[in-house]
């Protein structure tokens, strides 16, 4: 046998053995996704009349797009937050309102999808809607977008005030003429809430709860909201109207990536 031939029958031979090795060998597992701590609850099991808005679940967004991590449109909070909202909402109901829960826990893959894009100057398709007045590369020193979210402790909550019978919110048409959520309420995208002077996740500063530019229906609007979640347990961020914490928290310090989906919490 020449040298070559034994050198390519010796090349068979090992061809083989691996083939067969990887005939045999087990398939690789996949990772299973994360599931919440049974702490955490999907906000209909504890109270099923909050309506729901999940925008990140939806283009409708600062971005323009779904964010990361968000599977379903489902509101999961801890369970003291739960049913600290459905305090709020029992009382509000007798007064003719409904709480509108616009985002809940935010897995921190959202919160670094948000990164991703406020580091992208030059993506700012929905500019015109969300931050009409504020430089994109200042979002991040302004405190408009952060590398951690209280949402991802899961005692966090975004929300406003809808009157009843809810009327249906407008649809949101990817590609539509954008308005500046600070326009005036007949004018700005048609949210089915009660006037709060901006839409939701307005960058700007007529969004502090108490800005002073923000008087009449809309200040009283903010004042009901503010004053009924304290109430029941809730602390604002000054800087957004629409920002809450239930106190104390569950989890202070920890910061959940498990995906906004109802098996993350299935069974609990």
């Amino acid at each position: 046998m020449t040298g070559i031939a034994r050198t390519l029958r010796v090349l068979a031979t090992a061809a083989a053995a691996l083939l067969a090795v990887t005939a045999f060998s087990p398939p690789a597992l996949a990772v299973p996704e994360p599931r919440a701590p049974r702490e955490f609850v999907d906000l209909r099991s504890v109270d099923p009349t909050v309506l729901t808005e999940m925008r990140y679940a939806t283009a409708h967004t600062f971005m323009g797009e779904a964010v990361d991590g968000y599977r379903r449109p489902v509101c999961i909070l801890t369970r003291p937050a739960a049913e600290a909202l459905r305090t709020a909402q029992r009382r509000l109901v007798r007064q003719g309102y409904s709480l509108k829960v616009y985002d809940c826990y935010r897995p921190q893959r959202a919160v670094d999808h948000f990164v991703r894009w406020a580091k992208d100057l030059d993506d700012q398709v929905m500019k015109g809607e969300f931050y009409p007045r504020v430089d994109k590369s200042r979002l991040f020193a302004d405190g408009y977008i952060a590398e951690k979210s209280g949402h991802s402790r899961g005692s966090t909550v975004d929300l406003t005030l809808v009157r009843l019978p809810a009327r249906p919110a407008g649809p949101y048409v990817p590609g539509e003429e954008l308005v500046p959520c600070y326009a005036p309420r007949g004018e700005r995208f048609p949210d089915n809430s009660v006037d709060m002077g901006t839409g939701y996740d307005c960058f700007d500063t007529l969004s502090h709860t108490d800005d002073p530019r923000i008087g009449g229906e809309q200040r009283a609007n903010r004042q009901l909201l503010k004053g009924t979640l304290a109430d029941a347990g809730f602390v604002n961020l000054p800087e957004e109207w629409w920002h809450f914490t239930y106190r104390p928290e569950t989890f202070p310090d920890t910061y959940f990536d498990f995906p906004v989906d109802r098996r993350s919490v299935a069974g609990h």
